[in-house]
């Protein structure tokens, strides 16, 4: 799931390259879905999209497994910044996923609504106690609150040190606060060095080799 669709496109197509089958579903709001002003709200629409990916997931896990269309079970799921919190939170609730990749996403969904709280103070946009209660949600699916989800599954991060929007310090903390677990020992973490909020084609590449690894192809 990403914000441009030529985007996603090459990203899959590494991925395909290691005769993985690859689905590229237009999230809420974004390509064509896309709504002109969804909300005024800062960020609303945001967590509005990744509530809407995490609802649409299941339905497209179902279709291919009803259908026999997943080979061995090998089910994996990757996410760029926004698609990366949604890959995140899918983590917490569904075991079927085999491996995943987060690429300039996070984990911490709570230290975001900080973020966004702080910022309607200093404009006075709105009250962040609603956006707090609005988003409570988010808590259930918080992997940063609950890593051991991640239960042993093979997991990689790719994240730039000069990512303004998701910052590197969080992320790249939560896997060495958790990668000698046995929940957590199969993570990956690869940084950007001087790299901003953009997804190059080495990383691309990157996530397809751990694909392909994760999945012993």
């Amino acid at each position: 799931m990403a914000n441009q669709k030529e985007l996603a496109l090459t990203a899959g197509k590494k991925i395909a390259n290691h005769n993985i089958r690859v689905i590229l579903p237009d999230s809420m709001y974004h390509g064509v879905r896309k709504v002109e002003q969804p909300s005024l709200i800062p960020s609303f629409t945001f967590w509005s999209t990744i509530q809407y990916n995490l609802s649409e997931f299941p339905l497209i896990k179902d279709f291919y497994f009803k259908r026999n269309l997943v080979k061995d079970d090998l089910f994996g799921v990757a996410g760029f910044s926004m698609g990366g919190m949604t890959t995140s939170a899918i983590l917490t609730h569904y075991p079927e996923v085999k491996a995943a990749s987060i690429l300039m996403g996070a984990t911490d969904f709570n230290h975001f609504i900080s973020r966004t709280e702080s910022y309607l103070k200093q404009e006075n946009k709105n009250s962040s106690f609603e956006i707090r209660d609005l988003l409570s949600w988010t808590q259930k699916y918080d992997l940063n609150q609950m890593p051991e989800k991640i239960a042993g599954r093979p997991l990689y991060f790719w994240h730039g040190t000069e990512d303004q929007k998701l910052p590197y310090q969080n992320i790249h903390q939560f896997y060495l606060d958790h990668k000698e677990t046995d929940y957590g020992e199969n993570m990956s973490f690869d940084t950007g060095i001087n790299e901003p909020h953009i997804l190059q084609i080495n990383t691309m590449e990157k996530t397809g080799t751990f694909f392909a690894e994760a999945f012993d192809l």
